[in-house]
């Protein structure tokens, strides 16, 4: 569950506030924008709008890029104090085969490999130490409804909160929250929507000693579903076609729960602890990207900016990307009250690049699933479905940034915090 501080974290008594930045959203995104910005001593307002950071079947996965980030801002070592599960290779069973998707252990970074952790344990990590900090402000309970905008500059928003409605103006408004961003539908972005060949759904089965670990996804006929281990519990993602929720409820809970153990027959001692729908919960899968990113005076960032495929569990490791890439680029002028146009510009399209190629690989990786669920078990599509994953799907990006990502190690060099106020350390 959320800590004790991220609940009781009051909600803003103003009816205005001025600040330099005010972020929207206090996911990812948002929470590691807002700690860079006010480590680089800038005065910033990070909005979130529940009373804690806790949702269940939220990302989850920590990648080795965003772990090396946890090592160049010194706090890597209290970072994996936090309960967490290491995950260095990725085996899946195509059929009655096993495939290697991935080994991280040759990585040249501090951890070489994925942390499987609750995301609500990393926003509360965050939020705990911005709070170090008098320039960052977390207001939880306190949602965008509007944005401020004067002779066509966005100057800061509207939020509302269990004290009625405040106005924060700001030198820079980020929109930081989420897939259905208030922020970037007040100011008008278009996003192209990319199409995702499928939905997915989350639920627990416990886990047991006995079981074997090292699978993470099982492929069959027409069908296809992720497990992780998360310690004590297994997370399962069953992927279904897009919208066909309907039709897996109209079979029933029954069948539905034949099918999970069709895909993995160890299961089928518990599965029967998924006693209704409510233990079921749907995510709607989209890929779509802004075609631009900024307005004079805002910018978007994570998924208000790029919504990704679940597929390799990228998501969080994108959003502390995009964070990091706006506070290198950022931080400077905001603290002098210098920036410009031209600053977001920059911002949004180095990003905007980098993701470009990028969601053409997780499309890839989609693409190679619903293959192999439509094709059967012949060899020929296990080599597709394993080339498309290993060199087409997220982690070589998500593990390996470019310097378009320049808060990650690359594979001979490292690109740490190139902002010298935002890298340098308390």
């Amino acid at each position: 569950m959320a800590s004790a501080p991220a609940q009781q974290r009051a909600v803003m008594p103003n009816t205005s506030i001025a600040t330099k930045c005010c972020i929207a959203g206090g996911g990812p995104a948002g929470m590691m924008l807002g700690f860079l910005l006010a480590r680089a001593g800038v005065n910033v307002v990070v909005l979130e709008k529940h009373a804690d950071f806790f949702r269940d079947f939220r990302g989850d996965t920590i990648h080795p890029s965003t772990l090396e980030l946890m090592y160049e801002l010194g706090l890597l070592d209290e970072f994996l104090k936090l309960p967490h599960q290491k995950v260095e290779r990725l085996t899946m069973q195509v059929g009655d085969q096993r495939l290697r998707m991935l080994d991280l252990t040759h990585l040249p970074t501090h951890c070489k490999y994925i942390a499987l952790m609750p995301q609500w344990d990393f926003l509360d990590f965050l939020a705990k130490h911005g709070e170090r900090y008098p320039s960052f402000d977390l207001r939880m309970k306190a949602e965008a409804t509007g944005l401020i905008e004067e002779d066509g500059r966005i100057v800061g928003l509207r939020a509302m909160t269990e004290d009625g409605e405040v106005a924060i103006r700001a030198d820079l408004v980020v929109g930081a929250d989420g897939r259905h961003s208030t922020v970037r539908e007040k100011a008008g972005l278009h996003s192209d929507d990319y199409g995702a060949p499928m939905d997915v759904l989350w639920f627990r089965l416990p886990l047991k000693k006995a079981d074997e670990t090292e699978i993470f996804g099982y492929i069959e006929a027409g069908a296809m579903m992720i497990m992780l281990d998360r310690g004590d519990y297994w997370q399962c993602a069953y992927v279904i076609p897009k919208g066909g929720i309907e039709r897996v409820r109209t079979d029933g809970l029954d069948a539905f729960r034949k099918r999970v153990v069709t895909m993995s027959p160890f299961l089928a001692d518990r599965v029967a602890q998924l006693e209704s729908w409510d233990d079921i919960k749907l995510l709607s899968v989209t890929v779509d990207r802004l075609r631009q990113w900024w307005r004079p005076g805002l910018i978007c960032i994570g998924d208000a900016a790029h919504a990704m495929s679940p597929i390799g569990g990228v998501g969080i490791n994108l959003a502390v990307q995009d964070a990091v890439a706006a506070a290198n680029r950022l931080a400077a002028p905001l603290r002098a009250g210098t920036l410009r146009n031209e600053d977001l510009r920059r911002g949004a399209r180095c990003r905007y690049a980098s993701l470009s190629s990028f969601s053409s690989r997780c499309r890839t990786g989609s693409s190679a699933a619903r293959w192999r669920a439509r094709n059967g078990r012949s060899r020929r599509c296990c080599l597709r479905c394993s080339i498309c994953f290993r060199s087409c799907s997220a982690y070589p990006a998500a593990c390996w940034p470019s310097a378009s990502a320049p808060s990650i190690s690359t594979r001979r060099t490292c690109f740490p915090l190139r902002n010298p106020a935002v890298a340098a350390r308390p």
